[in-house]
């Protein structure tokens, strides 16, 4: 199982609201539109695999990866215990009511669940009720997320001068990047090098990348500025750098479905 749970951040615009059902906002901040109702077993979940847990509000507002102990079917879930970017303790109790998202194969989930205990020893962790209502939607193959990665560009033939852009956004397969006009013609090869964060972890990327377009942005022509949009699609990825993009979009589109184009 492929799950892909994004770092904690401050996005309070996707929290459910009180007058919405959880399980609805669990999934409509998975990342899609079209939700359908899967079984507990859609989600092919494995002892070790990790979640994402959204505590209420008065609780935090960032949201914490967690790990998966165990489960006891249509009874109760066992996962770690929640903790927020500095690696301290939420403090939830007991009939608090948590969002949970995950990432399986070509799926995202989103459920809601309970707090039942929680527990001190011999470590910090939580039983949660066993989700009556899992929601998810498919993630279609090319999904791609609005980003503002820094990256440094250069050809790969001809002239090799490192060009600073921003690639504005991000799919598996390709990415649109923002630079100066002169950076780059249709057909033309690129080597973009970049860094990506995923679960706390800063990985460094350095991927080839075809032209595939250039287009002016009319906000920009009429300000006069050099710059374009170039469309790139990546071309001869290493299998882990794949991976890393695939985690990149799968990050984005739970922690921020607004980002989804």
């Amino acid at each position: 199982m492929n799950s892909l749970l994004a770092e904690p951040r401050d996005l309070e615009a996707d929290a459910p609201s009180d007058n919405r059902d959880a399980g609805q906002a669990a999934a409509e901040a998975a990342g899609g539109t079209a939700q359908e109702t899967f079984a507990f077993e859609a989600m092919n979940l494995k002892v070790g695999d990790r979640l994402q847990v959204q505590p209420p509000a008065a609780v935090s507002t960032e949201r914490s990866p967690v790990k998966l102990i165990g489960y006891l079917q249509d009874q109760s879930m066992l996962i770690t215990a929640p903790a927020t970017s500095g690696n301290v303790p939420m403090q939830v109790m007991p009939g608090d009511q948590l969002i949970m998202r995950v990432f399986s194969g070509q799926n995202a989930f989103g459920f809601a669940c309970d707090v039942q205990r929680v527990c001190k020893v011999p470590y910090s962790y939580l039983h949660i009720s066993f989700p009556k209502k899992i929601q998810g939607t498919v993630i279609r193959k090319a999904a791609r997320v609005r980003t503002k990665i820094i990256v440094k560009v250069r050809a790969e033939e001809g002239d090799t001068t490192e060009h600073t852009a921003v690639i504005s956004n991000l799919s598996a397969n390709g990415a649109l990047l923002d630079g100066r006009r002169t950076m780059a013609n249709m057909g033309d090869t690129l080597r973009l090098s970049f860094k990506l964060k995923l679960h706390n972890i800063e990985a460094e990327l350095s991927v080839a990348a075809v032209v595939r377009t250039v287009f002016d942005d009319e906000t920009l022509k009429q300000s006069g500025t050099s710059l374009a949009h170039f469309g790139l699609q990546f071309v001869g990825l290493d299998p882990n750098d794949q991976m890393l993009l695939q985690s990149m979009v799968y990050q984005h589109m739970i922690e921020r479905p607004q980002s989804v184009v």
